[in-house]
């Protein structure tokens, strides 16, 4: 065998070093939390575990910052020519993961994509006339009226290639209450900084650094695997064994132990989450309920009863440890239309909760079902038999279904849960996105497109369409805040804490925790 020159020797020594110094900066993250993502349809369901999953393969027009300021993404600027004329310049260069180019007409195909009626995520384009293409790197959005929150908005409004959508088969948004498979719900294709490589229902989803992304990294991981695990102690485990790093569903009674462990560390705040109770106020009869012939929702009386039963202070006593903030209205601290006087909760009152039961007809209560997720929020099936306990008091008898996520969404959606479970958090930071997404009469596009309790109040509807289009800010907050009371006062749902959100990691993972609860490997570094 014939001795290599010395320059290749040199160029393959050189060339080690460096693949040794790459592999050696480059870093995995394993995350856990407790339920999985519904679909890779970005467009499909507005669930948080499947958004959180999602932006790091898709991305809007804007984005939030570490520090949750608005800044460019795929847009690098925007003009209002008008209040209700937004001109956008596109980001040039950009390419999806596949190497084609993202333009103008990637825009437009996914403006109408996320409207179709199946899917849930309208309120990202809420206000939004019509998108005109200029040329290919330049749009405009044409506004039903001035939009305050637009550019918050719109964060979660994710461009799909439209010629990979075309190629696939998948320019439809998947119909996920219907149990509908596409290939968009299976396969992920974007221009974000990572790659979706799988996904197992229930096991797994793997994720690659995208090499050719358009922006700087200031991180080091290049893969992600993400990991539901449904079991608190099973969870737990596989953060003390060093099996992941990073968990972001605590079970409450775990947190002292875990801020103990010298190989970890706990980073906690709130979260801009509500958890609540919606009930049927809609149908004429209440599904699966002993009262036939009617439906006892309808009355004021029998959800104020509801409300006023529940001992807020006992559950964060006993079942979340301290870990949640007692709602009494429907947004919670840090978003926009929260303040402490009006979020003030319902003290128990079980003699006035029986006499309103009385008046409205019902002394004896009445049986009803009460839909739970078991894997989705910080103790929900847990929450979900206290309520049921404390209901009986009252002689309300509410039958618990308890079912994962992916079984208890399809259910509701369908309409088919006279009373269930929800946990909303508020992605825009602003009321606006809870009031006409969940609170305001469901018509069609983005109002009441998460309405699937059938409230409609006049009221409430006037005032959600007048906080759309006002810009003066103290006049808008002065309507938020009498939406978000009207809601409360009028008992349209039984809010019941706000949650708070620890993460914890081992010791040399570092990231930014998000009060939306959406962590971003962008910002993670593993040492």
């Amino acid at each position: 065998m014939k001795n290599k020159p010395s320059s290749i020797l040199l160029s393959s020594a050189v060339l080690a070093i460096s693949l040794f110094a790459a592999s050696a900066q480059a870093a995995a993250l394993r995350w856990g939390a407790q339920n999985d993502i519904m679909t890779l349809d970005p467009h499909s369901q507005n669930h948080a575990t499947t958004n959180a999953i999602l932006m790091h393969a898709y991305e809007g027009l804007t984005r939030y910052s570490d520090k949750y300021q608005v800044e460019p993404a795929l847009a690098t600027k925007w003009t209002f020519i008008t209040p209700t004329q937004v001109r956008f310049e596109l980001r040039r260069g950009v390419k999806f993961q596949d190497g084609s180019p993202f333009t103008a007409d990637d825009v437009l195909f996914t403006f109408d994509r996320i409207r179709q009626p199946q899917g849930t995520m309208q309120i990202y384009v809420t206000g939004i006339k019509e998108i005109k293409k200029i040329d290919n790197y330049t749009i405009e959005m044409m506004l039903d009226g001035p939009s305050p929150i637009l550019l918050r908005n719109i964060i979660d409004f994710r461009i799909m290639s439209r010629a990979w959508a075309e190629k696939n088969k998948a320019t439809n948004t998947q119909d996920y209450k219907a149990k509908e498979d596409s290939f968009a719900s299976r396969n992920a294709m974007g221009t974000g900084p990572y790659k979706i490589t799988s996904w197992q229902p229930d096991q797994k989803v793997t994720m690659v650094i995208n090499k050719d992304w358009w922006d700087a990294r200031k991180n080091n991981v290049t893969e992600v695997t993400y990991l539901p695990i449904k079991s608190d102690p099973t969870r737990v485990a596989a953060l003390l064994s060093g099996d992941i790093d990073l968990l972001t569903d605590l079970p409450t009674q775990d947190v002292a132990k875990l801020k103990a462990d010298p190989k970890l560390k706990v980073v906690e705040g709130p979260e801009v989450r509500t958890i609540f109770f919606a009930m049927d106020q809609g149908s004429d009869e209440l599904r699966g309920a002993s009262v036939k012939g009617k439906n006892p929702f309808k009355d004021k009386r029998v959800r104020e009863a509801l409300n006023l039963a529940i001992d807020r202070e006992a559950i964060k006593r006993t079942i979340m440890r301290g870990l949640s903030i007692p709602a009494g209205i429907m947004v919670a601290p840090g978003v926009n239309g929260n303040t402490s006087d009006i979020d003030m909760p319902l003290k128990p009152d079980l003699d006035k909760a029986r006499k309103l039961l009385a008046e409205a007809g019902y002394p004896d209560g009445f049986e009803v079902p009460m839909n739970c997720p078991n894997n989705r929020y910080v103790n929900d099936e847990a929450v979900c038999q206290a309520v049921v306990a404390m209901w009986a008091k009252i002689g309300m008898k509410a039958r618990l279904v308890a079912l994962p996520m992916a079984q208890h969404s399809q259910i509701f959606q369908r309409f088919e849960a006279p009373l269930y479970m929800l946990g909303w958090g508020i992605a825009t930071y602003d009321a606006q996105y809870f009031l006409q997404a969940v609170a305001r009469t469901k018509t069609t596009g983005a109002d009441g497109n998460f309405n699937f309790s059938k409230v409609s109040d006049a009221k409430v509807d006037q005032l959600v369409d007048a906080i759309k289009g006002e810009t003066d800010v103290a006049k808008r907050n002065a309507m938020l805040r009498e939406a978000l009371l009207r809601v409360r006062d009028e008992s349209l749902f039984i809010p019941l804490h706000h949650q708070m959100r620890p993460w914890a990691m081992r010791s040399n993972v570092d990231t930014v925790h998000r009060s939306d609860d959406r962590p971003e490997a962008r910002f993670a570094n593993v040492k």
